[in-house]
């Protein structure tokens, strides 16, 4: 029961990477506070997240855009109004999804398109980390976990160089931001998943040839791709307290690649 006691903040908790993170901090302890953009899916998500719950551990649904800073901080000052503060925050908004081509070329993307996906990989993380910062000051501790991906380390083979050139600064302001808040006892550590069959992402999978997916596997050491929990469970290591004395680093969850 590594959260009994914390309260976290996690975006994009309705499906895929985030909704697996919050299903295990629920599970031990914790009062998570699930931030979506679609009621839909949090109508679908909440149901499951509550039952993950064990005493004291609760699951609270918030529909917010995590791109729009008045929502954003008003959401963080209610949390400090109803649970006395915020211990952990994960940034799980990002992918490559939001234009029409993932794939696309450098020659290829509109200049639109590369504005689409710095936005949406890079503004929310920076607009919750802006937001709890302060609060996390005061109480002199705190967690701080951000998803890049291998993207951003330049091993994708199919995504753009807008998605990597995102994800790479998601890797870069992870490791300033670690040397920001170390002082004051906050770590700041991120992801970086390999090809994780999310609900986003599966369908895309399952478009590609069976080639395409057996050379994604071959070229895998572990030989399968990561499902949601796989990238959760090391997601809840960084932001225990197994993790104390880690800051400022990316882990590559990526089976070996």
């Amino acid at each position: 029961m590594r959260f009994i006691n914390k309260v976290a903040l996690i975006t994009a908790a309705a499906n895929g990477i985030g909704r697996a993170t919050a299903e295990i901090m629920v599970r031990e302890g914790a009062t998570v506070i699930a931030v979506d953009n679609h009621q839909g899916r949090l109508d679908e998500a909440m149901p499951g997240l509550q039952r993950a719950c064990r005493s004291p551990g609760k699951a609270q649904g918030a529909l917010i855009d995590a791109l729009d800073q008045a929502q954003v901080d008003r959401l963080v000052a209610e949390m400090v109004r109803d649970h006395g503060g915020i211990d952990i925050l994960v940034n799980a908004v990002g992918g490559s999804t939001v234009i029409a081509n993932p794939q696309a070329t450098t020659e290829q993307l509109a200049l639109a398109d590369w504005q689409k996906l710095l936005a949406f990989n890079l503004d929310a993380t920076f607009l919750c980390c802006h937001a709890v910062i302060p609060i996390m000051r005061k109480k002199r501790a705190g967690k701080i976990v951000n998803l890049s991906s291998i993207a951003g380390r330049g091993l994708s083979f199919n995504s753009s160089s807008a998605y990597a050139a995102a994800k790479g600064g998601i890797i870069a302001f992870t490791r300033k931001l670690a040397h920001e808040l170390g002082p004051d006892g906050i770590t700041v550590n991120a992801i970086a998943p390999s090809v994780t069959l999310t609900e986003r992402i599966r369908p895309h999978w399952e478009k590609r040839s069976q080639a395409s997916q057996a050379e994604e596997i071959e070229r895998t050491p572990l030989r399968r791709v990561a499902e949601a929990a796989d990238q959760a469970k090391v997601i809840c290591f960084l932001a225990s307290s197994d993790a104390d004395f880690v800051t400022g680093l990316t882990i590559d969850v990526t089976g070996g690649v």
